[in-house]
């Protein structure tokens, strides 16, 4: 970012730098709001917040990636909903959970900027909630950890902006390890770090289908998860395995089957998963991500045939010698792929060859690093 804008939006200087990664989730979808198992990385791409305090209640951000956009408000009273500017609200909620949290605050500018791309499910949102909260945490010497940052940002989300997300995104974002995974137990917010190979790489290709269902179908796969877990008698399909799951079958409709078995096999994929990376098995990650894929095609139907097509021509290239799966809510987006560097060149041609001919949409190829999170620096 450039710093000397700060000074010309605000004519002080900034107090504070911070910054906070995107994430993508190498495995174990839809489980998280299962009170499960996910598996994500923060990643190179991120959003930086440049923030000074102010001696008065007022907040005002400029927002660079909007054309520089501003947007004000007064901590003062009550924090409102500003349905002309989507972006800001971000902000506005995180700050008035952050007071529910903390107690009072001053004022502040603040400068942001990104380049987590929007739109790709590669939790742009929950990068810049972090940022911000790294940067107000910071500002006024609070002592917040990232679990508790992170707990902040999916209130902000849930109860101001209106998202229903899990914790995951914000987590990661917070907590992320430089070269590392990160095994989340979304239940009780316990984490393990494992190293990613050094000779692999993270890539993740936007498939760049509009995803036009995915709000609608996101809520009622999560409404038939919950139904499942009701008549199968447990508070979530955390605590069902396979036993519980096949007993009860026949109380379940067919979609309520196939849901809840998507959960409870990705849910064991998942913790296999972070003992594969970690014995650097990627016999067993190529097998883990591609039964993660094909469960969430059959099972949870929420992947779409340019997705499918873009899993199959990635395993086609890397096949046991890493492992490929769609990423993200479902219906479009991104898939990710665990690469050998050494075939990282092959995976671009032949996605670049092969992709746009067939489906009539072009690609976006990002080549990944894991990062460290806001509250790991």
């Amino acid at each position: 970012m450039q710093f000397n804008r700060f000074e010309e939006f605000f004519h002080q200087r900034h107090s504070v730098s911070a910054s906070a990664p995107g994430r993508v989730n190498l495995i174990g979808e839809h489980t998280d709001y299962n009170q499960g198992f996910v598996f994500p990385a923060a990643i190179n791409f991120g959003t930086q917040v440049l923030a000074a305090p102010r001696t008065d209640r007022h907040v005002n951000i400029v927002a660079l990636d909007y054309g520089g956009e501003r947007n004000s408000f007064s901590l003062a009273g009550e924090i409102g909903f500003d349905a002309s500017s989507t972006w800001s609200n971000y902000v506005r909620g995180v700050l008035r959970v952050m007071q529910e949290a903390v107690g009072p605050i001053d004022g502040l500018d603040i400068l942001v900027s990104g380049n987590v791309p929007r739109g790709a499910g590669l939790s742009s949102s929950a990068s810049f909630e972090v940022a911000l909260l790294k940067a107000v945490n910071d500002v006024f010497s609070l002592g917040l950890n990232g679990v508790e940052a992170a707990k902040i940002g999916q209130r902000a989300e849930n109860e101001f902006v209106g998202c229903s997300c899990g914790i995951m995104d914000q987590l990661i974002s917070a907590n992320g390890r430089k070269g590392q995974a990160m095994l989340l137990d979304c239940r009780t917010l316990e984490e393990a770090h494992t190293p990613i190979s050094a000779d692999h790489q993270i890539v993740i290709i936007n498939s760049n289908v509009e995803r036009g269902l995915v709000d609608s179908e996101y809520n009622l796969r999560r409404q038939q998860c919950e139904a499942a877990a009701l008549k199968l008698g447990v508070a979530s399909l955390r605590e069902a395995d396979d036993d519980l799951l096949q007993k009860g079958k026949a109380s379940l409709a067919d979609k309520e089957f196939r849901r809840a078995r998507h959960i409870v096999t990705e849910n064991q994929r998942t913790v296999q998963m972070y003992s594969a990376l970690r014995e650097k098995n990627y016999d067993l990650v190529s097998t883990l991500m591609r039964d993660s894929h094909l469960s969430m095609r059959d099972d949870f139907e929420i992947t779409v045939e340019p997705i499918d097509y873009l899993v199959d021509l990635v395993h086609s290239v890397i096949g046991n010698a890493g492992g490929v799966r769609m990423t993200g809510g479902g219906f479009g987006g991104c898939i990710v792929a665990l690469c050998p560097t050494v075939l990282v060149d092959d995976v671009k041609r032949v996605v670049a060859d092969k992709y746009q001919a067939k489906t009539g949409i072009e690609e976006k190829v990002y080549i990944c690093t894991a990062e460290d999170g806001a509250f790991s620096r």
